[in-house]
């Protein structure tokens, strides 16, 4: 489990308690970090006890529970809600997870329920992902070419070609895995971080892309890829069970071999 570290405005304090309705005999109690730069207040946790019995099985479901008929000023992300834009990202008791595909049954006792660590918060749990999506754009997420495209179809890949990308093409960029490395809390500003670097493997290793030189020397920098000290924690707590220390140890490799090479 990735130890928690709290976000980038503060050390909250105890705020309000919103009790179960007195009928409810199946409860949980939520407790959410809560701040509003607008009102000029310090962040807070305020607990909400949720009457099960009338909340769908997720936790995403308590919190829209909460939201709708609660409290309305609580402001979240969230999408799909099947696991796939990662929209909902958030430290969950401790682990950034999605808060959709994470069933209230499976946390014993009181759920906390934190931003994303060492993001700056927007409001509640929203962190500010412009920095996050800033260094994605930077590794050119999409195919370079330098030949012309046939006259009349596609460019193509066999099937053992499309069956390197598996593993990687997954990725949703809910960001869990960067917010979760040390490294990346310590050197954002330089390093791009667990889930930048596994997209950028991604596209080093699409056989239709043609700058994979370009690509890797983009990539050899002392901070960019090798403050990666293979700590694990991205591997950890990724909600799609991807492996973004595997595909980091993959570039290093690359660039090793054209070193040698």
């Amino acid at each position: 489990m990735v130890e928690f570290a709290l976000p980038k405005n503060s050390v909250p304090k105890k705020g309000k308690f919103f009790p179960a309705p007195e009928h409810a005999k199946h409860t949980k109690r939520f407790e959410v970090y809560r701040w509003d730069p607008e009102s000029g207040e310090n962040p807070r946790i305020d607990a909400y006890e949720i009457d099960l019995d009338n909340c769908g099985p997720m936790v995403l479901d308590a919190i829209i529970k909460i939201k709708n008929e609660i409290d309305s000023t609580l402001t979240f992300r969230r999408s799909c809600r099947e696991g796939i834009c990662g929209s909902c990202a958030m430290n969950i008791n401790g682990k950034n997870t999605l808060a959709c595909i994470n069933a209230i049954e499976d946390y014993p006792g009181t759920i906390k329920i934190f931003p994303l660590p060492h993001l700056s918060v927007i409001k509640d749990l929203v962190g500010d992902m412009s920095h996050f999506f800033a260094q994605y754009a930077s590794i050119k997420p999409w195919i370079e070419t330098q030949t012309p495209p046939p006259a009349d179809r596609e460019r193509l890949q066999s099937r053992e070609d499309r069956k390197k990308l598996d593993g990687y093409y997954e990725c949703i960029l809910c960001a869990c895995c960067s917010t979760s490395c040390p490294s990346y809390w310590w050197n954002s500003d330089r390093f791009l971080g667990p889930a930048v670097l596994l997209q950028a493997y991604r596209w080093l290793n699409d056989s239709r892309d043609e700058i994979a030189g370009e690509r890797l020397d983009d990539l050899e920098d002392p901070f960019k890829l090798y403050r990666c000290h293979t700590i694990m924690n991205c591997t950890d707590t990724c909600p799609k069970h991807l492996n973004p220390a595997k595909a980091i140890a993959e570039i290093k490799k690359m660039l090793l071999i054209r070193q040698q090479g």
